[in-house]
């Protein structure tokens, strides 16, 4: 059965991480947090939702992740129905969402969170062997002149990179 061979060895490529295609990204929270440690989660999400994240339908900007009675809440995440005429009429975009994590993960991340000024700042989601995945990060808050440090850095590379390509042109 060659046929077989061939599903079992695509299987063994999506498993080793080839298969995957981020959906939404959360680019703001890179300039905004300092990222010390990241984790997956699957997302409990209705039908249509699968369908409206699939097409790129959802924005993670000022969303976050909460947890609350030993269960994680994506909360704040705005999807949109995938077809909007024909949505239920109690749809809501920025309903809370539950993420799928083990105990263990859950109170390892509960501890984190309560003893320091730490938050839980969702990064992508993305499609993993065709189920949805978040990846999100236990973050901590940059201050203004931490900001302003990376615009400086950020400007300053950029110029020197011009004046290297200047040189370069004569």
């Amino acid at each position: 059965m060659p046929w077989l061979a061939k599903r079992r060895y695509s299987a063994k490529i999506r498993e080793m991480g080839h298969q995957f295609k981020i959906l939404a990204e959360n680019k703001r929270a890179q300039y905004d947090y300092r990222f010390l440690e990241t984790f997956e989660a699957g997302l409990v999400l209705s039908g249509s939702e699968v369908k409206a994240i699939k097409n790129g339908r959802i924005n993670l900007a000022g969303s976050y992740v909460v947890i609350k009675n030993g269960e994680a809440f994506l909360i704040n995440a705005e999807i949109p129905p995938y077809q909007p005429k024909n949505a239920p009429l109690d749809y809501d975009l920025r309903r809370n969402r539950k993420l799928l994590l083990t105990k263990k993960e859950i109170k390892l991340l509960a501890g984190k969170i309560s003893k320091t000024h730490l938050t839980l700042i969702p990064l992508k989601v993305y499609n993993k062997n065709n189920k949805l995945k978040l990846e999100f990060a236990l973050a901590q808050g940059k201050k203004k002149f931490d900001k302003r440090e990376i615009i400086k850095k950020r400007e300053l590379k950029r110029k020197i990179e011009k004046a290297l390509k200047s040189k370069e042109e004569f």
